[in-house]
């Protein structure tokens, strides 16, 4: 059997800010991680290199390539069907980028892609508070605004292997709203990521006088963690900046739920840590726009899994199917 031979499969988690690696082992164990800044290669193939030069050590502790079955990758604008990343909003590589042929040529191994969302779906279905679920969204909340939709127990690729793009959806339709990565405005992802928590707070900071902690930080400065550390303060600001920010996704989750009827959204990435400031209004605004026929039946639950091992584990699940690449 091959998985005896080769018990292992790589995971990435490819994110906007880092890349983190991890080796896997058959029954869902991390053996060995390491982690690179997604940031610090402008060039594809330089940062392709840096990985499989991190990973290294951690091949050889696990016995060498020849354990390896497989790699499989999470990536922004991952594409199933290609292995390529196709016109990432939020990556300094553009274009088209064949990331699963780059690695498959340095490592000899075959090479699965998928949009990073959906590999944490992955994860969270097989190891997380997903299991046993066969209806559900994941939103990933970091960086940008990512989603993987699971019906009927079967990721959602759509016809060209972009479904699933929810961060996206126009929130602002006045023609006014936030300008997005992806060149249009208004886009959930604008408001309700990381990046557009800091965004609400120097929008606040610049256009009114009101007293906050966060004036100590230089505007340009200023991240999601400082609004968090100030609300747990007591800074009006900072409340009233993750009140603003749960009632949107509240919103945007209600219209989500229309379409698929899920049994729960599941919350991942860095701004789950701000817990009740961000998953209260949240709640509350779910309540107040879905569909009545819907309302109390959607758990909204914030993932389990510690830290990016949701999406390198469901990253490494596709490693075990992975094909040869062409």
């Amino acid at each position: 059997m091959d998985s005896i031979a080769k018990p292992y499969v790589i995971g990435l988690d490819l994110g906007g800010t880092n890349s983190v690696f991890g080796i896997v082992d058959t029954r869902g164990e991390i053996k060995g991680s390491t982690a690179i800044k997604t940031q610090a290669y402008s060039d594809v193939n330089d940062y392709v290199q840096a990985g499989v030069d991190a990973l290294q050590p951690i091949i050889d502790m696990v016995g060498g390539i020849e354990k390896i079955k497989g790699m499989g990758i999470g990536a922004p604008n991952g594409n199933y069907y290609s292995g390529a990343i196709e016109n990432a909003a939020n990556l300094l590589w553009k274009g088209i980028v064949p990331l699963a042929k780059l690695f498959s040529d340095k490592l000899g191994i075959p090479v699965a892609l998928t949009n990073d969302a959906n590999a944490a779906a992955i994860g969270e279905m097989t190891y997380g508070v997903a299991r046993g679920m066969k209806d559900f969204i994941m939103i990933t909340l970091g960086t940008g605004v990512g989603s993987g939709i699971v019906i009927n127990g079967q990721l959602v690729y759509g016809s060209d292997g972009f479904a699933g793009e929810l961060g996206h959806v126009t929130m602002d339709r006045s023609g006014n709203g936030r300008t997005c990565g992806c060149g249009k405005r208004g886009c959930l992802e604008t408001y309700c990521s990381a990046t557009g928590v800091a965004r609400t707070a120097r929008e606040i900071l610049e256009t009114t006088d009101r007293p906050s902690l966060l004036r100590d930080i230089p505007l340009k400065d200023i991240t999601s963690l400082d609004v968090s550390l100030a609300a747990e303060k007591g800074d009006a600001i900072a409340k009233e900046i993750y009140e603003f920010t749960g009632r949107m996704l509240g919103e945007a989750c209600a219209d989500f739920a229309a379409f698929s009827s899920p049994e729960a959204f599941v919350f991942f990435g860095g701004l789950t840590k701000a817990g009740d400031l961000l998953m209260k209004p949240l709640q509350e605004s779910y309540n107040e726009h879905v569909l009545p026929m819907f309302r109390g039946h959607a758990k909204l639950l914030v993932s389990g899994l510690k830290g990016s091992e949701a999406a390198v584990l469901g990253a490494s699940a596709l490693g075990w199917d992975a094909k040869p690449n062409k």
